[in-house]
């Protein structure tokens, strides 16, 4: 429902702009508010399920985020359905990170990767049912009906959750959990967020996005020292002292700004730029999920084979070449080649995500390994809102200086690209270690 929620929205994003009355181009807004909610609460997710139980966390999730979903669907402004996607944000927070905590302890670790990678497929299938959905519901009915799904989905969860789901609760010495350094972390992730270009609807005033942008940065350096002497902080700074770790984040942050965005913008491309109907633009991204799910069945041989450096260093140059190629799609090009374009650019994409996460957690120890997941989904959601704003920040640059919406769109691909290639200089760090594929979401 999560994944579906994710990938159904974009498809559906220049109908819901028309309906509300607002440019396509300043829906970023839509997406954000969802990704940077899940960003803030996931690190209490773990302290969460240990203090409540892991199946009424999940439960109460599911029921957030099915309200959120009515919330949506009944909105009558861009600003109200703003305000439902952070709500939606509460429950999808916590839905992977506890269901995967859920995990953890029902199997023995020498069946992780088999239960984990069945249990990824039926996430996989959002991807690829999204945008063909989203296109289907705007065409034949209305944008409302890309929320009203989730509401029986959302049921029938809560329903199986209470049957079936343990209530997993953690035995053990309880730690108090870390509020200063959860405050000083949320401060530097809305902060530094906002900067970029505002949580809402319209960008901030130049002075304070700066403002913005250095109290982030301060309340960052500010955890920082204090994680240092904390007796149980947010997330132990030991786990930067492997190095694999640290360049898989550094490289997660950098290169998911310029791929984050690539959901959101695809969707623009075709239906602004282009003037494709919904409906064919989620056909036209079908090559964009069948590539990454391909994918999967041989990123261990090619990781295997090349080691984590030479393969995240050259895949991340052929990531940037397809962002890059994405600036030269217009109407006359041929509808063959967008799909080709496309497919390669999933295949790419997946193989960058499954790279890049493995590498950050094949060398943490097992008692890091909760804490290194936490900070990996973190950095994850919060990498791809801040791409998004970054992509709406440059789209507002270049439609102010007097480019069509077709040319703006252009040339934010090409600044995603450069700046998705700026991240191989941090991946030439990496430690060519064994690879041990690990799924992902």
């Amino acid at each position: 429902m999560q994944m579906l929620d994710s990938t159904i929205l974009n498809t559906a994003l220049p109908a819901i702009a028309e309906d509300l009355d607002v440019s396509p181009l300043r829906t970023h807004a839509v997406v954000i508010a969802y990704t940077l909610t899940a960003a803030v609460l996931i690190p209490a997710s773990g302290w969460l399920a240990d203090r409540f139980g892991a199946r009424t966390v999940f439960l109460w999730s599911i029921a957030v985020f099915t309200l959120g979903s009515l919330t949506c669907a009944l909105s009558s402004s861009l600003e109200m359905l703003v305000a439902s996607r952070v709500l939606q944000g509460v429950g999808g927070a916590l839905l992977i990170p506890v269901g995967r905590l859920s995990i953890l302890r029902a199997f023995p670790r020498d069946q992780l990767v088999r239960v984990l990678s069945f249990v990824t497929v039926p996430g996989l299938l959002g991807p690829l049912l999204g945008p063909v959905l989203g296109g289907m519901f705007v065409h034949y009915a209305s944008w409302h009906w890309i929320f009203l799904i989730n509401i029986p989905v959302g049921l029938a969860g809560m329903l199986l959750t209470r049957r079936h789901m343990p209530d997993y609760k953690d035995t053990g010495p309880r730690h108090r959990f870390d509020w200063l350094g959860y405050l000083l972390f949320i401060l530097f992730m809305l902060s530094v967020t906002f900067s970029l270009e505002g949580p809402g609807t319209d960008p901030l005033p130049r002075a304070l996005r700066i403002a913005l942008f250095v109290f982030g940065l301060a309340s960052l350096f500010g955890y920082g020292l204090y994680s240092l002497k904390a007796a149980n902080p947010l997330f132990n700074p030991a786990l930067f002292k492997t190095q694999n770790f640290r360049v898989g984040i550094l490289g997660n942050l950098l290169s998911r700004f310029g791929t984050g965005a690539l959901p959101f913008l695809t969707p623009l491309i075709l239906q602004v730029g282009l003037d494709h109907s919904p409906i064919k633009a989620g056909l036209t991204m079908l090559p964009l999920a069948i590539g990454g799910m391909l994918a999967k069945g041989f990123v261990d041989k090619l990781i295997t084979a090349l080691g984590y450096r030479r393969f995240l260093v050259g895949n991340t140059l052929l990531v940037s070449l397809m962002l890059a190629a994405y600036a030269f799609i217009d109407a006359s090009t041929p509808y063959a080649w967008i799909l080709i374009v496309f497919f390669l650019a999933g295949v790419f994409n997946s193989l960058q995500f499954t790279g890049m996460n493995t590498l950050s957690l094949v060398d943490l120890p097992d008692a890091h390994a909760a804490d290194g997941n936490s900070l990996l989904s973190v950095v994850m959601q919060l990498s791809i809102g801040m791409g998004v704003a970054l992509a709406a920040a440059f789209l507002d640059i270049f439609t102010s200086a007097g480019q069509s919406a077709l040319h703006s769109l252009h040339y934010t691909f090409l600044a995603l690209a450069a700046l998705n290639a700026l991240s191989a200089l941090i991946f030439i760090r990496a430690e060519s270690t064994g690879a041990h594929i690990l799924p992902d979401q």
